[in-house]
């Protein structure tokens, strides 16, 4: 199909290079319920915000405890996928995932924020087995010629959770009840006890229902037969640093990391800088979800489309540019146009993590699932940034200021769209590597 990345990609064992189907609504279902985690990350961290009486740098641990799980377990997860194939991978992503979304139920009764942190950890270690799994082998389910486009298809359901978690969250998490620091003081203390702890168990239901979900899927994938793939040749790669003898792939961790990091920070930070520009909490909650996570969505779709006619690289470029403008336009804007660059910032995004993820492994060869590995790794940004722009948020008094980090990040973004991506051939990289370059 024109315009789309031909990455060469592990063989599918049946040889086929037909989609196969059932196999690929059931992995695109996890991009779905990772996408649905994440996206009830904006809701929780204003919740626990409130819950424990934090302020912006405090409340971006939320992020930090995710996205570092992703850097500790993505390389364990390759290895697991290397040892014993996707499935397998994908099975013990989906058993951490469950058990922390159990986790939120002792977390909320203790009234701890360590213990919430300790949850959302062990759900990310099943992310990073899942996304390490799922992003690859969608790629690999059917032609190699539409990799890219099947990949920005199965991401298109990580962008319907983007509009479905908010509205969820806003239903069963979000109370509504707003106290300043005065009127919290003023309470009783039993009184002022009781709304803490009301907040704090409000997360239980969500998370009970959707650890059930995921053993559910579980349970499914288990049962259903789900055809591996195999690397190409017979040596496995012998170590990171030799993977990335791979210019691209090098370029790819790197923009990654921005992006990771610019996706959060936009995302996290959203409902705090709504209400900064004039929105209550519920008004807010319903910008994220019928706002930013619809755009996100639509995003994906028009995106997978344009993808027929455009190189992927091409519209990543042109898509990160607008991102620049637009992050521009949410330092200075004032009232709800602020809102709205930030909906669009979501809209030109939202093809970036599967476009880096799919131009990142072509041509990998023998390094592919280290190379996904690492791509994986790089979500550790999403863990480092949102802290530095809840630093200049705490320190100006102004979140507005913070989104200074998104800009710098598509920027990098851009970069790599329009160079960064670039391979050599095999031939290539083996003289390169002989000559020690």
């Amino acid at each position: 199909m024109p315009g789309i990345a031909s990455p060469t990609l592990p063989k599918q064992t049946t040889g086929t290079g037909k989609i196969m189907l059932l196999p690929f609504i059931l992995v695109t279902s996890l991009f779905f319920f990772w996408g649905f985690v994440h996206n009830l990350d904006p809701i929780l961290i204003p919740h626990l915000r409130k819950a424990f009486l934090l302020n912006d740098l405090q409340s971006s641990l939320v992020d930090s405890a995710v996205f570092i799980a992703y850097f500790l377990m993505a390389l364990p997860a390759g290895y697991v996928m290397r040892k014993f194939g996707y499935k397998w991978g994908i099975l013990l992503g989906l058993l951490f995932f469950g058990v922390g979304c159990f986790l939120f139920i002792p977390a909320a009764d203790t009234r701890q924020y360590i213990f919430f942190l300790g949850a959302l950890f062990v759900i990310a270690c099943g992310l990073a087995f899942l996304e390490t799994a799922a992003n690859p082998y969608a790629t690999v389910l059917g032609p190699p010629h539409s990799a890219t486009q099947r990949l920005n298809l199965a991401q298109s359901f990580n962008g319907l959770a983007a509009m479905v978690a908010p509205l969820i969250g806003k239903q069963f998490i979000l109370s509504g009840k707003n106290y300043t620091e005065e009127e919290l003081n003023a309470m009783l203390p039993a009184v002022k006890d009781a709304y803490l702890q009301s907040e704090a168990d409000s997360v239980k239901m969500p998370y009970l229902i959707l650890g059930i979900a995921i053993i559910i899927v579980a349970i499914v994938i288990y049962f259903t037969h789900m055809p591996d793939t195999k690397e190409e040749g017979d040596k496995e790669t012998k170590s990171v640093f030799h993977a990335f003898r791979h210019k691209h792939l090098t370029w790819a961790v790197i923009a990654q990391f921005f992006y990771v990091g610019a996706q959060v920070c936009v995302g996290s930070f959203f409902i705090k800088l709504s209400m900064r520009v004039g929105l209550t909490e519920g008004q807010a909650a319903t910008y994220l979800a019928l706002g930013y996570g619809l755009a996100f969505m639509v995003g994906r779709f028009v995106g997978t489309f344009l993808m027929r006619t455009i190189k992927p690289a091409t519209l990543l470029t042109w898509y990160a540019v607008i991102n620049v403008v637009l992050s521009i336009v949410a330092i200075f804007a004032t009232g709800i146009a602020a809102v709205y660059s930030l909906i669009g910032i979501a809209f030109f995004m939202s093809i970036m993590f599967p476009t880096i993820f799919s131009l990142g492994i072509q041509d990998l060869g023998n390094d592919t699932k280290l190379g996904s590995s690492l791509i994986v790794m790089s979500i550790v940004g999403g863990a480092l940034l949102p802290p530095v722009l809840g630093v200049i948020s705490d320190a100006t008094n102004n979140i507005q200021y913070g989104y200074i980090v998104p800009l710098i990040c598509f920027v990098v973004v851009g970069y790599f769209g329009w160079k960064g991506h670039k391979t050599k051939s095999l031939g290539e990289y083996e003289e390169a590597f002989r000559a020690g370059q």
